[in-house]
């Protein structure tokens, strides 16, 4: 289970949300919803570990992660593929997984990229591919970690309306088998209802400092 206590994030001296709360439990998807600069991605990379509130604590089955420091059993995905142009798909999906621990042999990965519908590109040059499909070897990366939590910015991005519905199965698949997943996409993704959560970020200046916070609607 992840939770997120009072977390409070700036740019700056200015803040960007206030005493945010959050809590996802094994099979439940929360969608990060808000205007722009409202702190979607600031709030996915703080969970992520890879920026410090100002405040508050995350929590994962009950035990507090220090600030800045990698979730246990988490992927992260942001607005970047992350990946190296001048590798083929699958050499790219073999770094990650040597980095994450996971399986590397060659079969494997293959069947990780044939379900993202890549498995006759494997060996094609990263560069070579179109974004959309760049898009879907980075995805791969997080279904090929194992991880329990998914993070995602924007996952979606560049893709087109046959790969986001085989994604969203994607999804369900993993929600299903017990995994959690946390995203800030322009529009939800079409899962079960009962998984799915939305947690709202008010832009800053619509209310008052003191008064700033997060709420989740079912």
């Amino acid at each position: 289970m992840l939770e997120a206590v009072s977390l409070t994030a700036a740019r700056g001296d200015r803040p960007i949300f206030i005493r945010l709360g959050l809590r996802v439990e094994p099979g439940q998807a929360v969608h990060v919803t808000g205007a722009n600069g409202s702190g979607k991605t600031t709030l996915l990379r703080i969970l992520a570990g890879l920026l410090r509130p100002e405040s508050g604590e995350i929590r994962w089955n009950g035990c507090a992660v220090a600030a800045s420091r990698p979730l246990p059993d988490s992927a992260y995905l942001g607005h970047r593929n992350g990946l190296k142009a001048e590798l083929s798909a699958l050499e790219n999906l073999r770094s990650a997984c040597a980095l994450y621990g996971c399986r590397t042999d060659r079969a494997h990965l293959q069947r990780v990229l044939a379900q993202v519908g890549l498995a006759a590109g494997a060996d094609t040059a990263l560069g070579l591919l179109s974004q959309g499909q760049q898009r879907r070897v980075a995805l791969a990366r997080v279904l090929s970690s194992g991880a329990k939590l998914w993070l995602l910015d924007e996952p979606t991005t560049a893709l087109d309306q046959s790969s986001i519905r085989a994604f969203e199965g994607l999804c369900e698949h993993h929600l299903q088998s017990g995994g959690m997943l946390v995203f800030a996409n322009h529009y939800p993704l079409r899962l079960v209802a009962a998984r799915m959560r939305e947690l709202a970020i008010p832009a800053i200046a619509a209310r008052s400092q003191q008064e700033a916070a997060c709420w989740i609607r079912s």
